[in-house]
C-alpha cells in the first residue's frame, strides 16, 4: 500500500507527466539544433537516426515509424540521396522492394555520427545512476511506453484524412502488378511514370478531392457523380506510376483533357471511355501485345508510339479525318482495319480497337 495521499498520488502523477512531455520536447529540441549543425531538415535528421538504429529499411517502413506519408519520406530521401548521406537499392531477395541505407564511409555522415554518439554518451551517463534492477525496470517502462505510442501513432494516421497537405500514395512492397482506374469528370488528368519513385503510386489533385483507394495493386480515384460535368471547376489531377510492375489503366466518364505520357512503363492495358476533348496517348516500347480501347467520343485523338513499334487498328468509330503514319483518310467511317507493315501479333506491338467518334485521330511513331 502506498504511504502517499491521494492528493500526494495526483501530484505526482501530474509531475510525472509533465516531465515526460518535457522530455519528448527536449529530444525534438535536440533533432532541431542538429540538423541545423549540418544544414539539412529536422525530419530528414529523424530519418537518419532511424536508420542508424534499425539498420536498413523500407520507404513504407520509415514512413509509419515517422508518421509521415511515403510522398514526404520519397523526398527526404531524395534529399538525402543527393547530400551523400544515403543510398538506395533494390532489395536482392525481392527486386520489387527498394532498401534505404546510411552511407556510413562518407565525410557527410561523420558529422551526423558524431552528434548521435554525443546522444549514445549521454544516456550511457545517465543509465550509470542505476542498479541493474532499476535498469531492468526503466527497460520495461521505455519498451512499453514506446508500445503504446506506436499504437497511437497508427491510429492517427488512420484516422487522419489520407492525402491530408500531401500526396497521395501507397507503398510498392510485394506488388507484381498494378491496375489504375481513374472515374473522372476534370478539367484535365495526367498519368505519368516516375522511374525514380519508390511507391506504388503518386497523385496530386486541384480543386475538389476525390475519394482515393488503394489495395492489393490496385489504384482507384472516384470524383462524385453530382462533380461530373462540371469541367473547369474540377481542377487537375496527375498521377504518377511505378515502373517496377506492369500495369493496365482504366479511365472512366471523361475530361477536357486525357494525357497518358507512359515511356518506360511495362503497359498490359489501356482503356479510355467517356467524354473528351483531347486524348493524347504517348505510349512505351511493349513488351507483349498490349491491347488498347478507345470509346465515347473526343474532339482530337492523338496516339504516339516509340519507332519500330507495329500497331493494328480496328476503327469501328467515325472521324472527320484519320491520320495513321503517313496515310490519311477523310470520313473514316468505313475503314475497318489498318496496321503497320511488319504486324506479327505473337511479337511485342500495339491492337487499338476506336470505337469513338472524333474529329481527328492521328496515330504516328518516332
Amino acid at each position: 500500500m502506498s504511504s502517499f495521499s491521494q492528493d500526494e498520488r495526483a501530484n505526482t502523477r501530474e509531475e510525472f507527466s509533465r516531465e515526460i512531455r518535457q522530455f519528448t520536447e527536449i529530444n525534438a529540441s535536440f533533432f532541431r539544433v542538429a540538423a541545423t549543425r549540418i544544414g539539412i531538415a529536422v525530419t530528414d535528421m529523424q530519418v537518419l537516426d532511424i536508420l542508424d538504429l534499425i539498420g536498413p529499411a523500407t520507404a513504407g517502413q520509415l514512413a509509419d515509424l515517422t508518421g509521415l506519408t511515403t510522398g514526404a519520406i520519397t523526398r527526404i530521401l531524395d534529399r538525402l540521396e543527393k547530400a551523400g548521406l544515403v543510398r538506395r537499392e533494390r532489395d536482392p531477395n525481392d527486386g520489387r522492394k527498394v532498401i534505404v541505407r546510411l552511407e556510413r564511409g562518407k565525410d557527410e555522415m561523420s558529422k551526423v555520427r558524431s552528434i548521435l554518439d554525443s546522444v549514445e554518451k549521454t544516456w550511457g551517463e545517465v543509465a550509470s545512476r542505476y542498479d541493474d534492477e532499476q535498469l531492468a525496470f526503466l527497460l520495461e517502462f521505455l519498451k512499453y511506453s514506446n508500445a503504446r505510442s506506436r499504437k497511437e501513432l497508427a491510429q492517427l494516421q488512420q484516422e487522419a484524412p489520407a492525402g491530408e497537405g500531401e500526396i497521395f500514395s501507397a507503398p510498392l512492397e510485394g506488388q507484381e502488378s498494378g491496375r489504375l482506374v481513374v472515374s473522372c469528370g476534370i478539367s484535365r488528368l495526367t498519368v505519368r511514370t516516375d522511374e525514380e519513385m519508390a511507391e506504388l503510386y503518386q497523385a496530386r489533385f486541384e480543386g475538389p478531392i476525390p475519394g482515393v483507394k488503394a489495395k492489393d495493386g490496385v489504384v482507384n480515384i472516384r470524383y462524385p457523380r453530382r462533380l461530373l460535368g462540371l469541367g473547369e471547376k474540377q481542377g487537375q489531377a496527375v498521377v504518377a506510376l511505378s515502373v517496377a510492375i506492369p500495369w493496365r489503366i482504366a479511365i472512366q466518364g471523361g475530361a477536357a483533357e486525357a494525357v497518358a505520357e507512359l515511356g518506360g512503363l511495362n503497359l498490359a492495358g489501356l482503356e479510355v471511355k467517356g467524354g473528351f476533348n483531347t486524348i493524347r496517348l504517348d505510349l512505351p516500347t511493349p513488351s507483349s501485345m498490349v491491347p488498347i480501347r478507345l470509346a465515347g467520343g473526343a474532339s482530337e485523338i492523338t496516339v504516339h508510339r516509340p519507332a519500330g513499334v507495329a500497331i493494328r487498328i480496328n476503327f469501328k468509330g467515325w472521324a472527320s479525318e484519320l491520320a495513321f503514319d503517313n496515310q490519311t483518310f477523310s470520313v473514316a467511317g468505313n475503314v475497318s482495319q489498318l496496321q503497320s507493315p511488319g504486324f506479327d501479333p505473337t511479337a511485342p506491338c500495339y491492337d487499338i480497337e476506336i470505337t469513338s467518334y472524333a474529329n481527328r485521330v492521328t496515330i504516328t511513331s518516332g
